[in-house]
């Protein structure tokens, strides 16, 4: 297919480039003659640093700038690691394609000099790093002897802070961690029953805007149907919650012996409360699926703490 030159947006941190330059690759296997540019954009949760997400708020944190330059024309299309995309997008915008989901599992980082290289072999009192809610419910319900303390930043600078610290050591994402091909700095892989990964997880939203066919077809070579109907899943299940980075929230979706299967859980800030579920249904309904599920989840008690979280965030 011969097309002219394609805008691609992107975040400016060394995680976001792979993820444009693993697009630009793929666009020039699929059209050689294309010509891709990658444009960088510097989004507002890449500018404040010195607080946590869940006290900044998280609407658009990450994606709103670079919408805003889709909408206008500067660019063609936005490559955003899925999580960080609203399940509300912005009138005019639609994800045009998500890609293959890479290991959707969290993993423990140690401190590079640590004796401890593991999360499960952590002391008592030991300090782990994370800027996710999601992970500190999951990992203070798993272990409340631990200190949980706030990491904010891109990869890089979560690994400098680390190395310069005495903490025990700090959680990621697997897929961001093997990108940049620190697959060796891994001390452990935690297992999706331990620690549910975030909606979307391991995946690329591929933003477009809704009347563009040109783009549209471009990015058609990208899209993975599984993946798509697993993060349908969980995006649906985080709509009806109204959640995200200010509510601990996990969810996994995954196609099993042909049936979207689907666990999720809510906790507390604390980690002393948690919700878990799963249902499972065919893909063709994993909209419903990740609705009936949140609606069982909140029946079951997830209803009672995601209104103690808001109430206290709104009256700090």
């Amino acid at each position: 297919m011969a097309t002219d030159i394609i805008r691609i947006g992107s975040r400016g941190s060394a995680l976001a480039l792979w993820q444009a330059h693993w697009v630009r690759d793929r666009f020039h296997e699929s059209f050689p003659a294309s010509s891709v540019e990658i444009v960088i954009i510097k989004t507002t949760g890449d500018k404040i640093l010195d607080a946590p997400l869940s006290r900044i708020g998280d609407k658009g944190l990450f994606t709103r700038e670079i919408e805003r330059a889709l909408l206008d024309g500067a660019i063609d299309l936005a490559v955003h690691s899925l999580k960080d995309l609203p399940t509300q997008l912005p009138e005019g915008l639609v994800l045009g394609a998500v890609t293959e989901r890479e290991d959707v599992r969290d993993v423990f980082l140690p401190r590079p000099d640590a004796a401890v290289r593991t999360l499960s072999g952590q002391p008592a009192g030991a300090v782990i790093a994370t800027g996710s809610l999601r992970r500190t419910s999951q990992l203070l319900h798993l272990r409340p002897d631990l200190t949980i303390i706030d990491l904010r930043g891109n990869l890089n600078t979560r690994y400098q802070k680390l190395t310069g610290s005495t903490w025990g050591g700090m959680i990621l994402a697997r897929a961001g961690v093997v990108r940049l091909g620190w697959a060796d700095r891994i001390g452990e892989t935690l297992d999706p029953h331990v620690m549910l990964p975030a909606v979307g997880q391991g995946a690329l939203g591929i933003e477009i805007r809704a009347g563009d066919r040109r783009v549209r077809e471009i990015v058609r070579c990208l899209h993975h149907e599984p993946t798509a109907h697993a993060t349908t899943a969980e995006r649906a299940l985080l709509r009806a919650l109204e959640g995200g980075c200010q509510v601990p929230i996990g969810t996994y979706a995954r196609i099993e012996k042909g049936a979207l299967v689907m666990d999720a859980m809510v906790g507390s800030l604390d980690g002393k409360q948690v919700v878990r579920g799963s249902r499972h249904a065919p893909p063709a309904d994993a909209d419903a699926l990740g609705r009936t599920l949140a609606d069982e989840l909140l029946t079951r008690g997830a209803r009672a703490i995601l209104e103690a979280i808001r109430h206290a965030a709104n009256n700090p």
